[in-house]
């Protein structure tokens, strides 16, 4: 049995095998399917801006010797991409494997539609005469450029981002919930001042809701204007019609992408280099989260909920492992490396235009396929811990040398305010707690031999490592 000869064949990515169910929500904006439908909505929509214009009240031809499309024939035109499924996807299939290029094969599709009409629309139709309309003065690039950047801009906002912002409102919930929970830091794997998790949860969310900010007013550029940009084809056929203010509705207000009106044969792609970086540095900030967590559970600090019937060992039975941060990891490690690549590679092409940014642009999917795979790992993983309280209280009583900080620092505000016996504040305070076991007792009757005003001394000596938190509690909800 030779596995490629099963039917339907086996999926050989795991996006749309193992994991399909999670990334599926894309197969919408970001298949290849999605690209030819939205191919078909591009030629679509050209051919009814020049047949009914834009101006006063849209039924002026720009193109002269067509009659403006009725309502019934523009609905007929726009249900062809809409009607586009699984016995469209096969045929478009059949037409490509004949003309080996991709956006002829749905003009053709398209004509085809088109010879049709009148069964459904009536012999008074002219859409079958209006054929030459289809990709009229279009390169391929020109519906490429377009559908590429609404696929883009759709798989982002009704996909990508509702899943991001649910994983920082969760991040955000949690840290109100322990803004109050003080628990030791760590720098450099050391004790250190403490703070709460609710702090270092809003941390993140900080950082992720700026990254988000910049997604969120990212720019999705458009072009329709030629072979070479120069709107040559479109002058010499018609040249007493303003080509830039038809590329600039059609693209702006048909599209609703941002038009731009200097560019070689494609769109130069830069706003794909500017999301692609954003959302890979969102990744690697997901990523330090990532290991963050799988860090606090390795200490104890997070308790894992054990999922029933499930297995962490197929021979420790006693193991819970930390696998949903460990793959989002992975997925956010893989994301990275598309996203990387296709930032590098599409802002680049020879002269006026080379073919690497085709290939590369159907990667498109798989990129965002591991990111949003990798924040269905992370806010799965996030659901299954809740802290461990008893093992970080016992960490912060562990640890009172931790309060040296405090004493030292306050010793050097008696001293600028002229109080004697202030000399080397930290000298002497590293030689008291550096490389000793320190306890509440020792730290009290260390602040006893410093000659503090009462109101300081007593003020040092309530300070417990738990207490030692400053106004993190405060910080959690600065957005």
């Amino acid at each position: 049995m030779k596995l490629s000869e099963i039917e339907p064949a086996l999926a050989l990515s795991p996006l749309d095998g193992r994991y399909q169910s999670q990334t599926s929500p894309l197969t919408e904006y970001l298949s290849e399917a999605a690209l030819n439908r939205e191919r078909m909505r591009v030629e679509v929509e050209w051919m009814i801006l020049l047949a009914n214009g834009f101006d006063g009240n849209g039924l002026q031809a720009i193109i002269p010797g067509v009659t403006p499309f009725t309502e019934a024939e523009r609905r007929y035109l726009r249900s062809i991409p809409e009607a586009f499924g699984k016995d469209g996807i096969a045929e478009l299939k059949a037409i490509e494997e004949v003309t080996h290029h991709d956006v002829k094969a749905v003009e053709y599709y398209i004509d085809r539609r088109l010879d049709a009409a009148a069964e459904q629309l009536g012999t008074d139709t002219e859409l079958a005469r209006l054929k030459p309309l289809v990709h009229f003065a279009c390169t391929s690039e020109d519906i490429n450029n377009l559908s590429y950047a609404r696929c883009v801009k759709d798989a982002v906002q009704q996909i990508w981002l509702p899943a991001a912002l649910e994983l920082v409102d969760y991040i955000k919930d949690k840290a109100e919930e322990f803004k109050d929970l003080s628990m030791l830091s760590l720098t450099h794997g050391q004790p250190a001042t403490p703070t709460t998790l609710g702090k270092e949860l809003a941390v993140f969310a900080y950082r992720l809701g700026r990254q988000i900010k910049h997604i969120e007013l990212q720019e999705y550029l458009g072009k329709i204007n030629g072979a070479t940009g120069t709107f040559g084809a479109h002058v010499a056929a018609l040249p007493d019609v303003d080509w830039l203010a038809v590329s600039q509705e059609f693209v702006t207000n048909r599209m609703h992408l941002t038009w731009n009106p200097l560019t070689t044969q494609i769109e130069s792609h830069d706003w794909q280099a500017e999301l692609y970086g954003s959302i890979s540095h969102l990744n690697r900030i997901l990523h330090n989260l990532a290991t963050d967590s799988w860090m606090y559970i390795s200490r104890g600090v997070f308790a894992q909920t054990p999922v029933k019937g499930a297995t962490g060992s197929s021979t420790m039975p006693h193991k819970v492992n930390p696998i949903r941060f460990e793959n989002a990891e992975a997925n956010l490690e893989i994301s990275c490396s598309f996203f990387d690549t296709l930032g590098a590679t599409l802002t680049e092409t020879r002269w006026q235009r080379d073919l690497t940014d085709s290939t590369t642009q159907r990667n498109i999917g798989s990129a965002f396929g591991y990111a949003l795979l990798a924040l269905d790992n992370l806010l799965g993983g996030l659901k299954s811990v809740h802290p461990n309280h008893a093992v970080i209280q016992r960490e912060l009583q562990e640890n009172w040398e931790v309060l040296g900080e405090p004493i030292q620092t306050a010793m050097r505000a008696a001293a600028l305010e002229g109080r004697s016996g202030m000399d080397n504040p930290y000298e002497r305070v590293k030689e008291l707690m550096r490389g000793h076991a320190i306890d509440q007792e020792a730290v009290e009757s260390f602040i006893s031999t410093i000659d503090f005003d009462d109101e300081t001394s007593s003020r040092l000596k309530r300070l417990r490592p738990e207490s030692y938190v400053g106004i993190a509690g405060r910080l959690v909800n600065f957005d």
